[in-house]
């Protein structure tokens, strides 16, 4: 199913946090509000922003995190200031150089309102941002409120988790590479855990989801960033999102990114791909040049979401039987899965089953951690 398809009967049930007005406008009235958003952002089919302007909120900014307000910026790509073409509101970027708001950004603020759709998976940096919205807030006095939105991969918790000594944009926390929680549940445990610099309190209102649970399973109305357009991608995406710190291409500039894996000469599978510069992928790894590999598209779509972990076998079997000599991974591995542990494993030849049984002492840990703060069962 591509994201934007006619809406499921489980998504015509449930009611995300932007739906709930009657909840959190009271909250706004006679407030100045920052709205932290992208195109995930929306009530129905029209976008929140647009939406509060509707509605007579005094909305004096956007911010906007990796990929832009409309979320049409590759990965990674320095996205400019300006101003919104629809609404006239100016726009300013939360990613590259200027992650976290100044004072000077928040000087005309009285609330920010947060509403970004994320995928549930450590090194996907929505969480980053949430993280250096709520520290910005807390430091001038300014309260927060998250419109709460399920999470595609909520139903399971998995994987290796970060060790603060590796902290970096792509892995902000020590929680598992899966963390199994919505958005407004990860805001509550930053605030909770004093993630934020030097232990301060985030001033912080979640509106949650209603008809959600960790068992829904939930396909987005909308691509969450260019390069997950479906439900296979999502689901795929925390196995698939660590060959990004390898020689793997995961099909950026193909009409499958992250549902298929491969790099010219590779001697595992018989897919054939050539990445190409599109949108949302200007200049992919191996731009112009054919791969090899594996086709998971189909995978993705009904085993991913049965499994309920994360699959090394494809990362294990690519390391295997790249050439001798090459050198497989990257220094951005480390930061993906949180530490070179992972990375220093799978050189060894560890067996999945072994590497798994490494995680078990820190996922328990986090299990409990993780009970105080959830707003579903």
């Amino acid at each position: 199913m591509q994201l934007g398809d006619e809406p499921s009967a489980i998504r015509t049930a449930l009611q995300v946090g932007a739906e709930r007005t009657v909840d959190y406008l009271p909250l706004l009235a006679g407030k100045r509000v920052a709205v932290v958003t992208n195109q995930t952002g929306r009530i129905g089919t029209i976008h929140l922003v647009d939406s509060l302007l509707a509605l007579k909120v005094d909305v004096v900014k956007v911010f906007a995190p990796e990929h832009g307000f409309r979320g049409d910026a590759d990965a990674g790509e320095h996205v400019k200031d300006g101003r919104d073409a629809r609404t006239g509101l100016p726009l300013t970027s939360l990613y590259g150089s200027n992650k976290k708001p100044t004072k000077a950004q928040l000087a005309d603020v009285d609330l920010l309102l947060f509403d970004i759709q994320d995928v549930g998976v450590r090194f996907y940096t929505y969480i980053g941002t949430l993280h250096y919205v709520m520290e910005a807030a807390a430091e001038n006095g300014l309260p927060v409120v998250v419109l709460d939105r399920p999470n595609p991969n909520g139903f399971y918790v998995d994987g290796p988790v970060l060790d603060p000594a590796h902290r970096s944009f792509v892995g902000m926390h020590p929680v598992p590479l899966v963390h199994g929680m919505t958005i407004g549940e990860f805001a509550r445990m930053i605030n909770g855990e004093g993630w934020l610099a030097n232990g301060v309190q985030c001033d912080l209102a979640v509106i949650p989801c209603a008809g959600y649970d960790h068992a829904t399973l939930y396909e987005l109305p909308v691509k969450p960033s260019p390069n997950l357009p479906n439900a296979s991608s999502v689901y795929l995406y925390p196995s698939l999102g660590l060959f990004e710190g390898t020689i793997v291409s995961v099909g950026r500039g193909t009409d499958k990114p992250f549902q298929c894996i491969g790099y010219p000469g590779s001697t595992l599978g018989r897919y054939r791909f050539t990445p190409r510069s599109m949108p949302g992928a200007k200049d992919p790894p191996y731009k112009d040049q054919p791969c090899s590999g594996l086709d998971l598209a189909e995978y993705g779509a009904i085993q991913a979401r049965l499994d309920h972990r994360i699959n090394l076998q494809w990362l294990i079997g690519m390391r295997a039987t790249a050439k001798e000599g090459v050198k497989f991974f990257t220094p951005f591995f480390d930061k993906l899965a949180g530490g070179p542990k992972l990375r220093e494993q799978v050189e060894a030849g560890m067996s999945e089953e072994a590497i798994r049984a490494t995680w078990k002492e820190g996922l328990d840990h986090f299990s409990s951690t993780r009970a105080k703060y959830l707003l579903y069962p």
